[in-house]
């Protein structure tokens, strides 16, 4: 059976590729603490104020806090965020893909295959994270294939038997 060149996810509900969104409802250790969603660990990081990151984490639904984050206004934005969130965001993948075994299966399981997010709404927060009609910089897609080359490299070398040296 061939590979798959390209596999596009986005809802978290989508099945089998659900668990790529950030909007998938299982806990992430993350900086000493437990969140709900890899969603909550990455907008846990933007708010400048206590207070307001609160708000952010009482937020219904992962859908309702992304919404509710993006509408930060600038000053409630810890400073530097542009500069940090993507490193962020890559800790907070490995993190999700290294804690749940069925996650890391499941990325490890596409292969070769580039993993886009394909986004339905045409909006600049959607262009950047994923694509909208084939359009956008699809940095989350980017980002869970290089937590896949990790995490096949690492299955690699554990594989591999050790060398020990004859004395």
């Amino acid at each position: 059976m061939a590979e798959r060149a390209e596999i596009k996810f986005y809802r978290a509900s989508d099945k089998p590729y659900g668990p790529f969104s950030n909007l998938f409802r299982r806990p992430v250790e993350f900086e000493g603490e437990t969140y709900p969603t890899s969603e909550h660990a990455y907008q846990a990081g933007k708010a400048r104020k206590e207070a307001v990151r609160q708000w952010l984490m009482a937020a219904p639904s992962p859908a309702l806090l992304a919404m509710a984050a993006h509408g930060l206004y600038y000053w409630d934005v810890a400073p530097g965020w542009s500069r940090t969130k993507f490193d962020r965001m890559r800790r907070i993948l490995h993190a999700k893909f290294t804690q749940h075994a069925d996650f890391r299966e499941l990325l490890l399981g596409t292969g070769q295959a580039r993993l886009v997010e394909a986004a339905t709404e045409d909006n600049a927060v959607n262009r950047l994270w994923g694509e909208v009609n084939g359009v956008g910089e699809n940095m989350l897609g980017k980002m869970l294939m290089e937590i896949r080359s990790e995490l096949s490299a690492s299955e690699t070398q554990q594989s591999q038997p050790s060398l020990v040296a004859a004395e």
